[in-house]
C-alpha cells in the first residue's frame, strides 16, 4: 500500500532549494578559502563564480521563502515534539521504540525547518551587505563578514545532518521527495500520528 507524502509542487520546490542550496554553498566555500578554491574551476572559474554566487544566494532565498509560507503551519512545536527531541539520540541510531509518536514531521525535522529558515535569513541579510558594500555602513560590513561565514557553516552543517537522516538513519525518507510517496509499512514505522490520520481521512472520503 502506498501512501502519498508530498504533491508535485512540494517536491518541485524542495529540489529547487536543494539544487540553489548546493551551488550557493559550494560556490561560497571557493571563495571562503584558497584551499577550496579548486571548486572555482569545476563551477566556471573564479570570475563566474563571484559573480554568480550572489544571484545562487538570492535564488536559494526566495524558493526557500515559498517552502516556508507552505510549510511553516505544519511546524509549531508542540509538547510531543519537545519530548521528542528529548529523545532524539535513539531516533538517529534508528531506534524509536518508546519515542512520542510523530504526525507528518517529527520534532526534529521541525526544529532543523527553523534552524535552517533562521541561519537563511542570516546568510540572506548578511550577503546583501557584502554584495552592495558601497552603500551599507563599515560596522554592518565588518558584522557581515563574521555572520556570513558563520550562518553558512551552521546551515551546511544542518544539511548534512539532513541527508544522513534521509539516507541511512531512516532508509525509505528519499522516496518520498522523489517519488512522492511511502510504504504504509514505513508511515506506521515512523509517522504514526500521520499515518492514523490519513488513512481515516481517506476512510471518510470513501464512504
Amino acid at each position: 500500500m502506498k501512501i502519498d507524502r508530498f504533491n508535485v509542487r512540494e517536491r518541485f520546490v524542495h529540489w529547487l532549494v536543494a539544487i540553489s542550496f548546493v551551488y550557493a554553498a559550494l560556490s561560497g566555500l571557493a571563495m571562503w578559502s584558497r584551499h577550496l578554491f579548486w571548486i572555482a574551476g569545476v563551477l566556471g572559474g573564479g570570475e563566474t563564480v563571484r559573480a554568480l554566487h550572489p544571484w545562487g544566494g538570492t535564488i536559494f532565498a526566495l524558493v526557500l521563502g515559498v517552502m516556508f509560507s507552505r510549510w511553516a503551519s505544519q511546524m509549531k512545536l508542540d509538547a510531543a515534539d519537545r519530548e521528542w527531541l528529548a529523545k532524539s539520540g535513539r531516533y538517529m541510531v534508528n531506534d524509536e521504540k518508546g519515542m512520542p509518536e510523530s504526525g507528518k514531521f517529527n520534532g526534529g525535522q521541525k526544529m532543523l525547518f527553523w534552524v535552517e529558515a533562521a541561519f537563511a535569513l542570516l546568510l540572506f541579510l548578511s550577503g546583501a551587505i557584502l554584495w552592495f558594500p558601497e552603500i551599507t555602513p563599515r560596522v554592518l560590513r565588518l558584522g557581515a563578514v563574521l555572520v556570513h561565514p558563520l550562518a553558512a557553516i551552521g546551515s551546511i552543517g544542518g544539511i548534512i545532518v539532513h541527508i544522513y537522516m534521509s539516507l541511512f538513519a531512516v532508509p525509505g525518507s528519499l522516496k518520498a521527495m522523489t517519488e512522492g510517496y511511502v510504504s504504509a509499512r514505513w508511515a506506521k514505522a515512523h509517522h504514526p500520528k500521520w499515518f492514523r490520520q490519513r488513512t481515516k481521512n481517506e476512510n471518510e472520503s470513501a464512504r
